[in-house]
């Protein structure tokens, strides 16, 4: 990491509050401009507009998404704003470069019958198993993050009272409560499968690899993969957190109550889950009560 990399990882870190993967972003495309700016003869501190909106270009060019874009265009905002606040810039190179418009896409959610069905598909006969199920019903149960799943520690972990402490995006805490199911497999994974992954190790972090040690968020995924394509159902991991939300507010509970519980800073992100559940409604009208 170059001199300039670690400065601004401090700043991002400290001062911004970022979340290490937002760090980690930031970082990389810090990396990827330095290494174009190279090239002709030139860094971040010395960049004109021409440079930044060539750089831009270049990396809309390897096709990447409009969201992908965006957040490629933050990083290059919050970069120029860190080095004119840390007096090494007079100037903004990257100024008058707008973040890419977005379309509204929503969010891809599950039916509560197909949620059943992959869950009823891991096999709890093994301590991965019981593992693995014990994720997936805390991550829809409680609408998690992968990240947040994988960095559940037992101080955040209220099992008489069915609660989790969890740290979101920018440091923002919030507390979650969990259903039945959730408890009933998060209790028989403690008891009778995490024992078997600590192999004798101690770890604070409630769900574990087969060697003992956290599982990542990489490692979640390559479970959820498995038991997709046993389940027969096209999902992400995080569509459960999609999912929760919108089968909430199918449920009669309140806008801002959901806000909460997602962790939204802002509630016109929550929002969205409206309009999903709007199209739901008008799919089983057209179902139950087409014309002839």
């Amino acid at each position: 990491m170059s001199e300039l990399g670690s400065s601004y990882k401090a700043h991002l870190l400290m001062v911004r509050k970022r979340s290490s993967l937002t760090v980690e972003v930031y970082l990389r495309e810090l990396s990827r401009l330095e290494q174009f700016l190279e090239h002709s003869g030139k860094n971040p501190l010395t960049a004109s507009s021409e440079d930044i909106l060539a750089y831009l270009v270049n990396r809309q060019s390897e096709g990447l998404s409009r969201t992908t874009m965006a957040r490629v265009v933050a990083s290059i905002h919050s970069l120029f704003k860190y080095l004119q606040l840390e007096g090494l810039r007079e100037d903004d190179p990257s100024l008058l470069i707008r973040t890419p418009k977005q379309s509204r896409t929503l969010p891809e959610v599950l039916r509560p019958e197909e949620v059943d069905r992959f869950l009823a598909s891991i096999n709890p006969g093994s301590p991965n198993g019981l593992r693995d199920r014990a994720i997936f019903e805390l991550i829809y149960s409680c609408g998690l993050r992968i990240s947040e799943a994988a960095s559940l520690t037992f101080d955040r972990l209220y099992l008489k009272e069915r609660l989790l402490r969890v740290t979101g995006k920018r440091k923002k805490e919030r507390l979650v409560p969990f259903g039945d199911d959730a408890h009933y497999w998060l209790e028989k994974y403690l008891e009778e499968g995490r024992p078997h992954l600590a192999k004798g190790k101690h770890s604070n972090l409630v769900f574990l690899n087969q060697e003992g040690n956290g599982i990542s968020r990489k490692g979640i995924w390559k479970r959820f993969s498995g038991v997709r394509a046993a389940a027969g159902v096209h999902a992400k991991v995080h569509t459960f957190r999609h999912s929760f939300a919108t089968h909430l507010l199918a449920g009669g509970a309140d806008l801002r109550t959901v806000q909460e519980l997602l962790g939204h800073s802002d509630i016109s992100t929550t929002q969205i889950y409206t309009h999903i559940e709007e199209d739901s409604l008008r799919e089983y009208h057209e179902e139950f009560f087409t014309r002839n």
